[in-house]
C-alpha cells in the first residue's frame, strides 16, 4: 500500500490544521509569530493585533543576522572555490573556453586589486590562481591555440607573486619568482612581458639597496623595449633614473628622465596597458619617479617642491583608475625629503604624517624604506635637535617594527 504524500505547508493552511510539532519551530522561525497566533482566526476586513515574537520578525533581520551573513559569505566562498575546481577539472581531454574565461576574470580582478588592497587580502587567491594555471600548462590538455594565452597568464600572475615577495621583504624569493615570470613570458613570445620582468628585477634590487644591479636590469630591459610603443619602456627608463640617482649619477638621471618625457608623446597603449594596475605606467607615476630621482640626489627648492606636491595630488583620489596606496605613500615621503632639504621641518612632518598613519597591513617594504629615508634625512638636518624632529625620528623608527611579516592566511 502506498504511503501518503508528506503534507505541505499550503496543505495545512488549506485544511486549517496545525502542522506536526516537528515542523512548528520551523514555521515560527520563518514567520516570526507563535504557532497559536498563526492559527487563530481573524474576522474578514480586520488586521491581526498580535505582535511578532521578541527578536523575530518576518520582514526584519534577526538579532544574529550579521553572524549569519558572515557564515553565508564564508560557505558561499567555499562553494565558489569548489565550483571553480569542478570547472577546471571537468573536461579531462582538453581545456574548455569556460575555464579560460574564468581565469581571465581572476587575472583581471587580481591585477586591479593589487595596487589598491593590502597584500593579505589577495595573497591566497593569487597563489591559488597561479597554481591553477601551472596545473593546466603541465596537464597536457592545452590546445596549441591556447598555449600562448596560458603562458601570458602565468607570466602575469608570477609577476604579481614576485612583487608580493618583494613587498614582504623577501628579495631572493621575489627574484626567483621573477625568473619564472620571465620564462613564461619567453614561452609566450611576449616582448612587453619579457621587458617587464627585467623591470621587476630592477625594482627588487632597488628596494634591496643594490642600485648597481637595479641600474643594470633597468638598462637591459629599456634596450629590449626600445621599439615597444606601450608604457613598459617608460617604466624601465624611470627605474633607470631612480637607480642612477642612488648611484649619484646626476647626468644619467637628467638624460633618462628627458628621454622618458620625449617618448611619452608617442605612446600607443598595448595589451599590458589595457590590463592596467602594475602593468601600465601612468603619467602620475612617471612624475612620481622623476621627482624621486631628484629627491634622492638631495635636490630641493620651490620648483621641485611644487612638482612633488603635484605628484601627491596625482594619487589623492582613491577612485581614480591609476590610484595605488604604495605610490601615494612614496610621493608623500619624497615631498617630506624635498621640504627637509629646504629646512621646512613642519612641512616635512605634515607630508609624511599620512604614511605613518597607514594601517600595518599597508606597510610594505617599499613604503618602509621610503619612510626610513626621511628618518635618515632628519638625522642630517640642521633641525635634528628640534623636538618635532626628535619625535618624528622616533615614530619613523617604530614604523617598520609593527608591520606584519607575512600576509594573513
Amino acid at each position: 500500500m502506498d504511503e501518503p504524500a508528506p503534507k505541505t505547508i499550503e496543505g495545512w493552511l488549506y485544511e486549517g490544521r496545525k502542522p506536526q510539532r516537528v515542523f512548528r519551530q520551523v514555521l515560527v522561525e520563518m514567520l516570526g509569530y507563535s504557532i497559536d497566533d498563526l492559527w487563530s482566526e481573524v474576522p474578514e476586513g480586520t488586521t491581526p493585533q498580535f505582535v511578532p515574537l521578541a527578536g523575530a520578525s518576518p520582514t526584519t533581520p534577526h538579532a544574529d543576522a550579521d553572524v549569519g551573513l558572515d557564515d553565508m559569505k564564508r560557505t558561499g566562498a567555499m562553494a565558489v572555490r569548489r565550483a571553480k575546481e569542478f570547472l577546471l577539472g571537468t573536461d579531462r581531454s582538453r581545456v574548455g573556453e569556460d575555464t579560460l574565461d574564468l581565469l581571465d576574470d581572476e587575472v583581471m580582478r587580481l591585477v586591479a586589486a593589487y595596487p589598491r588592497e593590502p597584500l593579505s587580502t589577495i595573497w591566497d587567491d593569487l597563489l591559488e590562481t597561479q597554481e591553477q594555471v601551472f596545473r593546466l600548462l603541465e596537464g597536457g590538455r592545452v590546445r596549441p591555440s591556447q598555449l600562448r594565452d596560458l603562458n601570458v597568464k602565468a607570466a602575469v600572475l608570477s609577476f604579481l607573486v614576485a612583487k608580493g615577495f618583494n613587498d614582504m621583504e623577501i628579495p631572493h624569493q621575489a627574484m626567483t619568482m621573477t625568473r619564472v615570470a620571465s620564462s613564461c613570458a619567453r614561452d609566450a613570445e611576449h616582448p612587453g612581458l619579457i621587458a617587464l620582468t627585467d623591470g621587476l628585477k630592477s625594482l627588487i634590487s632597488y628596494w634591496a639597496d643594490k642600485p648597481a644591479d637595479a641600474y643594470h636590469y633597468a638598462s637591459q630591459g629599456a634596450a629590449y623595449a626600445a621599439n615597444q610603443h606601450g608604457t613598459v619602456g617608460l617604466w624601465l627608463l624611470g627605474l633607470q633614473a631612480r637607480a642612477a640617482a642612488v648611484l649619484g649619477d646626476e647626468d644619467a638621471v637628467r638624460a633618462v628622465n628627458q628621454q622618458a618625457i620625449d617618448r611619452r608623446e608617442n605612446v600607443i597603449h598595448d595589451d599590458l596597458d589595457e590590463l592596467g594596475g602594475l602593468f601600465t605606467y601612468a603619467p602620475e607615476k612617471q612624475l612620481y619617479y622623476a621627482v624621486e630621482s631628484e629627491a634622492l640626489l638631495g635636490h630641493g627648492g620651490a620648483r621641485l617642491a611644487a612638482q612633488a606636491e603635484e605628484a601627491v595630488m596625482g594619487f589623492s583620489d582613491p577612485l581614480a583608475p591609476n590610484w595605488a596606496f604604495g605610490d601615494l605613500a612614496g610621493c608623500q615621503c619624497d615631498l617630506a625629503l624635498i621640504r627637509l632639504s629646504s629646512g621646512d621641518l613642519e612641512g616635512a612632518a605634515d607630508a609624511i604624517r599620512p604614511v605613518l598613519d597607514l594601517p600595518v597591513t599597508h606597510r610594505n617594504n617599499g613604503i618602509v624604506v621610503s619612510a626610513l629615508r626621511v628618518r635618515q634625512a632628519l638625522m642630517g638636518s640642521p633641525t635634528r635637535t628640534a623636538v618635532v624632529a626628535r619625535d618624528l625620528r622616533a615614530e619613523i623608527e617604530a614604523f617598520p617594527a609593527s608591520r606584519p611579516a607575512l600576509p594573513r592566511g
